[in-house]
């Protein structure tokens, strides 16, 4: 009996953990600074879906294209759409593609073109319910695709994969501008379409120190909700990079107060935070300015655009340091491996990535 090919499938999910799992049934691979997307191929219909289920094609025609032009007429890849600006990863440029006019879409994917980083094969002519077998099948399937279906130097692109530790551990240590942490996946398990348990994720997390420059109150609570973190430039301007909101609420009530006695405007002297938009409440566009005086310690796991991306974690104050010292020069890292460096090889030739150089 014939096996029925999937229309749609849950997008396998990573949990966060601390350390590199080792052993014979762990496979690496980058974890790319991008969006996640199934894409579907079923004669001229391509669709592309997000890993919450949302439609993605009308953002990204480029990749509805290259998938389209792929001479094969049925299957199902798992990847993440990036877009590339000087051999770098940019999740900024990759944001601006959710716009609202197919005219902007077109003219930004014109300047700015999309690739599509494919880690997983789920179903393909000769192998309908592929996303069934151990991700062992699945790879080499996956390699042989690319190998024949993939054109060289094109927008689809095959992500290196490896059962090597120290090609990982250099993977994650590469961890920048391209590569957003590391991912581990069981060879020996099917694809777990929506659960966690056969895939992992590590991502490398550095920290700050920030000046204050303002704070929120809590929503409903005259007591501080997050803090706003400033860092100065190297023009002496106090520009805001992101917010800390991970304070114990014991501590608020005396911190809201100790805040109190150092409200002065104008907080931020160069970027300040932003106003009300669409996605904000009035109360999350509301801030206290504050003179440039405390200085805290944060934990933070990406840099996009001078700005954290994400909310940090409070890790201590730092009353023994001058805000001065606290300069943009804390997010400048090292720029990590460039991305056609690390997609270097041909399709079907990376179940065994290159290994990092040895030290002289």
């Amino acid at each position: 009996m014939r096996q029925a090919f999937p229309k749609t499938l849950e997008a396998m999910e990573a949990e966060s953990v601390d350390e590199i799992p080792v052993g014979p049934e762990w496979q690496y691979e980058p974890k790319w600074d991008g969006f996640r997307c199934l894409a579907y191929r079923n004669g001229n219909d391509v669709d592309l879906r997000s890993k919450s289920g949302q439609p993605l094609a009308r953002y990204f025609p480029d990749i509805v294209n290259a998938v389209a032009q792929v001479d094969c007429g049925r299957f199902i890849l798992d990847g993440e759409i990036v877009i590339q600006v000087n051999g770098h990863l940019s999740f900024d440029d990759l944001q601006l593609r959710l716009h609202p006019a197919e005219s902007r879409v077109r003219k930004l994917a014109a300047a700015t073109p999309a690739q599509f980083i494919v880690f997983d094969l789920l179903a393909a002519p000769e192998a309908p319910a592929l996303h069934e077998q151990p991700l062992a099948e699945r790879r080499a399937a996956l390699d042989a695709f690319a190998a024949g279906h993939f054109p060289p130097g094109g927008s689809l692109r095959l992500s290196p994969a490896t059962s090597e530790i120290a090609t990982a551990k250099h993977w994650f240590g590469e961890a920048g501008t391209s590569l957003d942490g590391l991912i581990a996946k069981r060879t020996d398990l099917p694809y777990r379409a929506g659960k966690r348990d056969g895939m992992v994720k590590i991502k490398p997390y550095r920290t700050a120190d920030c000046v204050i420059g303002g704070f929120r109150f809590a929503e409903k609570k005259r007591v501080v909700g997050s803090l706003l973190l400033g860092l100065y430039d190297s023009e002496g301007r106090l520009n805001h990079v992101g917010f800390c909101s991970g304070l114990k609420a014991k501590d608020k009530p005396a911190l809201t107060k100790k805040l109190g006695k150092l409200v002065e405007p104008p907080g931020f002297t160069g970027r300040a935070p932003g106003g009300p938009s669409r996605w904000s409440t009035k109360r999350s566009s509301e801030w206290q300015p504050l003179r440039p005086e405390l200085v805290v310690e944060v934990s933070f796991d990406h840099v996009s655009g001078e700005r954290f991306r994400h909310g940090t974690g409070f890790v201590r104050w730092r009353p023994e340091k001058a805000p001065s010292q606290c300069t943009m020069e804390q997010l400048h890292q090292h720029r990590s491996e460039s991305l056609a460096r690390l997609l270097d090889t041909q399709p079907g030739k990376t179940a065994k990535a290159r290994k990092p150089r040895s030290k002289p």
